[in-house]
């Protein structure tokens, strides 16, 4: 009976309302009621990548790391090219200082899903970290461009990490001691 249910699509179809209501939860900061229906989708659609991918992010946002990777990583196996996953293990390895597996991951997810401005953030904060702040800048303007276009309430953040960059670039220009100006 599961697998007729599964064909005509009430599996789906509860499942992508369990993700639907799962999403307004989040919205409204209730990440274990996020979760609990992020877990009923999974259970009734345990092939979908996005899912276990959105409740990595969940738990990402309310902190619990080891569920979080544990997530991402399932969602890898299903789908080696699942954006939110790569972006979730990316962060992960930026607030661990690992800054070449996060490049990795923000470059598998900017491969994936290149206008996403949250991967363009990273990317410069992982350049900018690397001192590579030509690179960091470029990355962050086109963040900024994109939050800004959808008037995303982090275009100051990015805003911010952006005159940062340049200053830090201003500063690389200045000549050390002993050289002429």
């Amino acid at each position: 009976m599961a697998r007729i249910t599964q064909r005509i699509g009430f599996t789906r179809y509860e499942a992508d309302e369990h993700y639907k209501l799962a999403l307004d939860a989040y919205r409204k900061n209730r990440f274990d009621t996020a979760i609990t229906h992020m877990d009923d989708a999974i259970i009734l659609l345990p092939t979908k990548a996005e899912y276990y991918a959105t409740r990595g992010f969940f738990y990402l946002e309310d902190d619990v790391k080891h569920k979080a990777l544990a997530d991402f990583e399932k969602a890898l196996k299903i789908n080696r090219l699942e954006m939110l996953a790569h972006y979730g293990r990316g962060v992960i390895a930026y607030q661990d200082g690992n800054m070449e597996e996060a490049l990795a991951h923000f470059t598998d997810a900017y491969k994936a899903a290149p206008n996403r401005p949250e991967t363009l953030y990273y990317m410069a904060l992982v350049y900018h970290r690397q001192r590579n702040n030509a690179v960091a800048k470029q990355w962050m303007e086109q963040a900024l461009g994109l939050f800004e276009a959808a008037d995303d309430k982090r275009k100051s953040d990015a805003a911010r990490w952006l005159k940062e960059i340049e200053r830090a670039l201003e500063t690389q220009a200045l000549p050390g001691p002993g050289k002429a100006l």
